[in-house]
């Protein structure tokens, strides 16, 4: 047994002393704070509850295109006018001791930090009703340690000066459930076409859910998702015993009548384009659907109303009526990434999936682009030859094959040109092209490009069979158009709020990615479609529009059995279409297949008419000579066919073609490019370099 000397018992007293004392300190400084905390709180007086206001978005003209939130989607209703299921449901799921605390659930707070350490990541939320009521109030959700705090004192603030009544009423009221419907009563009027007081228990609880992710639980978004949201809502009522399993497994196998989107009032101008700034807005800010709306914010975009209004003009000229094929189109100033318009589907009211920014589809042909900018990048040039007849292609060591096949079976059976497979989109000529570079090539290139969707490490990826975003092969093509420099596609110029003080300016960076020699000898060889001189076996890809164009274009189409495809551009402007269906159908019509080149042809040619037509500048990397697209090899006076060829500087062609001869005698090479090889006015203007 351990003997404890007076001397060390005196100093354990001293010790304990000392510990009680610096606890009592502690406890006066805390109460000291505490009290403060409280009397700042009640002098300060209850907070003001008014101080939402709507945001305003404005075109690039400066004309106001319209308002994130509408009086017709909020509501004020007193407590007694809500459903007692929607109050007992949300109480049951967002904060089930409401009536128990002071604004703050310590014993919540404290299992949610315990969670949140064992799984070393956010992953359990404690904010009651008070604290989320006065978060929607008074502040922007950020993460700081300000915030929270400034959180805190306002939660202090609603539960000294309001019943807990008047909170619940509050935040009811200013709750957030998705499509711009603020509020029970603007909830229950969007999603079921009667007022709050009128909910019945399997309604309440599906609202309940959807507060917490508008996005993941609007059952217009996902219901199968809501569903099961609204399931677990259920469970956790039965547990607080509001009501009975019986109760809770008829509401949740009740079948919910909703009200038809086509009856919603949405955007007059652009519904797609102001989705795609809300989306923005919450990624490039940091800030949620509540902030962005109710704040004042004064949201300066990148849309041209002119050309947003010709985009959706010849989409309906084009379109039948009686047809249910699907669009999404984008254009974008390539220099700068801004898009000028967008379309995301025929009707807004009838689905508001974004077909340009979210779906992804498999892009055809216009992914050969990218695996042609590879190749030139790699030593490929408009005059590398390369056999085009059927054939099937082995890989993996010889363990797997793949027989691709041209349009209607139509094939050169010989030689043809890079400048000629491009025009054509002869796909023999880009597998072999694929499978030569390497099939990681053109998925690296690609991200180059920004595409960031997931590509198939496959031979058939050069024809386009991995998926991906209009938006995204649209920003691809961009860089082409700009000699390569970085950009994505932004619908934001600048942000103020309500003072007017800038809290957001869009950058333009202009850091250079691809070779910009490669990218102009791509782009150049892009506007062979609209060519008729590199016909050969077959048409141009763009023959049944070149009679519409006006000036130079560089593009390229692509088709599956379910996608048409049109990409292209001119030096100012960009412009991307996809037509098809949603799901599980074909494009089996002729006329549908050839809609995306007919409304991207209208778009261009009115949304350019007025402006300048411009060249394609060459940089000083490459050199620009006259070749017979059928050989590669440079053109002569006598030659039959020619066409003028970009290359980088150093690859050009040097033995001039022979298919001319007759009798042995080879005809001198020309002294200069010929004269009035162009008929076209202008590609008389554009041909400055001759």
């Amino acid at each position: 047994m351990e003997i404890i000397t007076p001397r060390r018992l005196k100093i354990t007293i001293k010790a304990v002393r000392a510990a009680i004392f610096i606890g009592l300190i502690l406890f006066f400084i805390a109460s000291i704070v505490l009290a403060a905390i409280l009397l700042t709180a009640k002098w300060q007086g209850a907070p003001s509850l008014s101080v939402q206001q709507s945001s305003i978005m404005y075109a690039n003209d400066g004309s106001e295109m319209g308002k994130t939130h509408h009086g017709g989607k909020r509501y004020w209703v007193d407590l007694d006018e809500i459903s007692p299921s929607l109050i007992e449901a949300t109480v049951a799921i967002e904060d089930r001791h409401f009536y128990d605390h002071n604004g703050f659930d310590y014993k919540r707070i404290a299992g949610a930090a315990l969670a949140d350490l064992k799984a070393m990541a956010k992953v359990q939320g404690a904010s009651t009703i008070s604290q989320q009521y006065a978060r929607n109030l008074f502040l922007v959700h950020d993460k700081t340690w300000k915030r929270k705090l400034t959180e805190a004192f306002y939660t202090v603030r609603l539960e000294l000066n309001y019943s807990k009544e008047e909170i619940l009423e509050g935040y009811l009221n200013t709750i957030y459930y998705g499509h711009g419907a603020y509020g029970a009563e603007a909830a229950a009027n969007y999603y079921f076409d009667k007022s709050a007081s009128e909910l019945s228990i399997s309604e309440a609880t599906m609202l309940a859910g959807i507060p917490k992710a508008p996005s993941l639980y609007s059952p217009f978004e996902n219901e199968e998702r809501a569903k099961s949201r609204q399931g677990l809502i259920l469970k956790t009522m039965v547990n607080q015993k509001i009501i009975s399993q019986k109760e809770a497994d008829q509401t949740y196998n009740e079948a919910l009548s909703y009200r038809s989107v086509k009856d919603v009032k949405t955007a007059d101008i652009a519904p797609y384009f102001q989705d795609a700034v809300m989306n923005e807005l919450s990624k490039k800010l940091n800030l949620d659907q509540t902030t962005i709306e109710t704040r004042g914010l004064r949201i300066f975009t990148t849309l041209d109303p002119d050309m947003q209004k010709i985009a959706e003009e010849k989409i309906a000229d084009v379109i039948n009526d009686a047809s249910d094929i699907q669009v999404g189109f984008m254009a974008m100033d390539p220099k700068t990434g801004s898009v000028k318009a967008l379309v995301g589907g025929r009707d807004y009211a009838e689905s508001t999936f974004n077909r340009a920014t979210q779906a992804k589809r498999q892009p055809g042909s216009t992914m050969k682009p990218f695996l042609y900018y590879a190749a030139v990048n790699k030593g490929f040039t408009p005059s590398t030859l390369l056999r085009s007849e059927p054939y099937t292609f082995k890989f993996e060591d010889g363990k797997s094959s793949y027989k691709p096949g041209n349009y209607n079976g139509y094939y050169a059976n010989g030689d043809i040109t890079l400048a000629q497979a491009i025009a054509l989109s002869d796909n023999i000529f880009a597998v072999k092209t694929h499978l030569y570079l390497g099939m990681d090539e053109l998925i690296q290139t690609s991200k180059s490009f920004g595409v960031t969707s997931k590509l198939s490490h496959v031979p058939s990826l050069a024809l386009g069979t991995s998926p991906v975003r209009l938006s995204e092969m649209v920003n691809g093509y961009g860089m082409l158009a700009n000699g390569g420099k970085r950009i994505e596609p932004s619908f934001i110029k600048k942000v103020e709020d309500a003072e007017g003080n800038v809290i957001y300016q869009n950058e333009k960076e202009q850091e250079q990615i691809l070779n910009k020699e490669a990218a102009f000898v791509t782009s150049h060889l892009m506007t062979g479609m609209f060519d008729e001189q590199l016909n050969d076996y077959t048409s141009v890809t763009g023959h049944t529009i070149i009679p519409k164009l006006s000036r130079e274009y560089a593009g390229k189409s692509g088709t599956t059995k379910a996608d048409s495809w049109m990409i292209g551009f001119a030096p100012q402007l960009v412009a991307g279409i996809w037509t098809g269906y949603d799901k599980d159908k074909t494009i089996d019509l002729v006329a549908e297949r050839g809609y995306a080149k007919q409304i991207w042809a209208d778009f261009m040619e009115e949304a350019l008419e007025d402006q300048s037509v411009k060249a394609f500048n060459p940089p000083k990397g490459v050199i620009g000579v006259y070749i017979n697209p059928k050989t590669g090899k440079l053109a002569s006076d006598d030659c039959p066919v020619k066409r003028f060829a970009y290359f980088v500087r150093g690859t050009e062609p040097t033995e001039y073609c022979t298919e001319h001869l007759e009798h042995g005698k080879q005809s001198e090479p020309p002294a200069k490019a010929p004269k009035n090889q162009d008929k076209t006015w202008y590609k008389k203007v554009l041909r400055w370099w001759d």
